[in-house]
């Protein structure tokens, strides 16, 4: 009785981590960094998911976002904060295209061009 209760367990653990396993693979991850060198500003730099805030970066911080497979819009601009010229006035923003794939991880860092700031395709590093 005592194995055979084990044995259940050990069977019902298997069938709830692979059918996680499976949701996950529904999603792809998307990595969003920002170094000091690529934008030099202080100003804080706010990431637009679909035309949502979706996170707030400062320098040498990163984010990162469980997205479902398709094409995802990204969009970068330089939030208002207490530094002088941040998020004032009118600034170019381009938009990106990110196309994921199910169990992709794509790894992004923020740059910056006289077009604005803009995503720039990183190495993973493993």
């Amino acid at each position: 009785m005592r194995w055979s209760a084990l044995r259940l367990f050990g069977i019902l653990g298997l069938l709830v981590s692979s059918s996680w396993a499976q949701a996950d693979q529904d999603y792809g991850v998307l990595i969003i960094s920002r170094e000091r060198l690529e934008v030099p500003t202080s100003c804080e730099i706010g990431i637009y998911i679909q035309d949502e805030l979706a996170a707030r970066l400062f320098q040498e911080q990163s984010t990162s976002f469980n997205l479902p497979a398709g094409d995802i819009s990204v969009r970068l601009r330089l939030l208002p904060g207490q530094a002088p010229g941040c998020g004032q006035g009118l600034e170019a923003q381009q938009r990106s295209i990110v196309h994921m794939k199910a169990g992709d991880i794509q790894k992004f860092r923020i740059a910056q061009n006289l077009n604005g700031l803009y995503l720039k395709p990183a190495s993973l590093g493993y």
